[in-house]
C-alpha cells in the first residue's frame, strides 16, 4: 500500500501544494486520478469560493455554496462533491488505469465514510498510488481509517514529487499500475 498524506500550516497551502504536484506528475507523463482544489476569494464575504478539478483534465466543480452572511455550517455541497467523486470512480475503471490518486483533502465528510473516503480504498485496492491533503482537525480520523499505515509527507514539492516516483516504481515492480 502507497499512502501518503500532506499537512500545510498556512490556509491554503495544500491545496496549493497538490495543484503544482499534479502539474509536475502529470508533465512528467504519470496517469493521475483525483482532485484538486482551488479557492478564490470572494469580493464582499470573508469565505471563499471552493472549487475542485477532476483529474487529468476534467470538469471544474464549485464545491461551496453559499449559507448567507449569518450562517455557521459547513459551507460544503455535498451534491457537487458526490459529482466529483463519481468522475473520479470512472475515472479509475479506465485502462490503462490511473498509477496516481490525489485527494485535495481528507475533510470531515470523508472522516464520517463519505466524499473520497470510499475511491481512496478502491485506488488503493487497485494497487494506485495515494497522496492526500489532510487539516490537523481530522489527522486522527485519517489515520483511524488507514489503520495507521499511511506516511505523512514533507509538504515540500520536490520531496512529494520524489516520493511520488518511487511509489509508483515500487508498484510497478509488484505488478501494479503497468500500461
Amino acid at each position: 500500500m502507497h499512502l501518503s498524506y500532506v499537512m500545510t500550516q498556512e490556509r491554503g497551502a495544500t491545496d496549493k501544494l497538490l495543484t503544482a504536484l499534479a502539474e509536475r506528475l502529470q508533465d512528467d507523463g504519470l496517469r493521475l486520478a483525483g482532485i484538486v482544489q482551488t479557492n478564490t476569494e470572494c469580493y464582499d464575504n470573508a469565505l471563499c469560493d471552493m472549487d475542485v478539478r477532476v483529474l487529468p483534465a476534467g470538469e471544474t466543480i464549485r464545491i461551496s455554496q453559499s449559507l448567507g452572511p449569518e450562517a455557521r455550517g459547513c459551507r460544503l455541497n455535498p451534491d457537487a462533491l458526490e459529482r466529483a467523486v463519481g468522475q473520479v470512480t470512472a475515472a479509475l475503471g479506465q485502462d490503462p488505469a490511473p498509477q496516481v490518486l490525489l485527494v485535495n483533502k481528507f475533510g470531515k465528510h470523508e472522516a464520517d465514510g463519505r466524499g473520497m473516503r470510499p475511491v481512496i480504498g478502491e485506488a488503493l485496492a487497485r494497487g494506485a498510488v495515494v497522496v492526500s491533503g489532510v487539516n490537523r482537525m481530522n489527522v486522527e480520523a485519517f489515520q483511524s481509517f488507514c489503520d495507521g499505515l499511511a506516511q505523512e509527507a514533507e509538504p515540500d514539492l520536490d520531496a512529494l514529487v520524489n516520493w511520488v516516483h518511487s511509489a509508483v516504481a515500487e508498484a510497478a515492480k509488484e505488478g501494479w499500475g503497468r500500461p
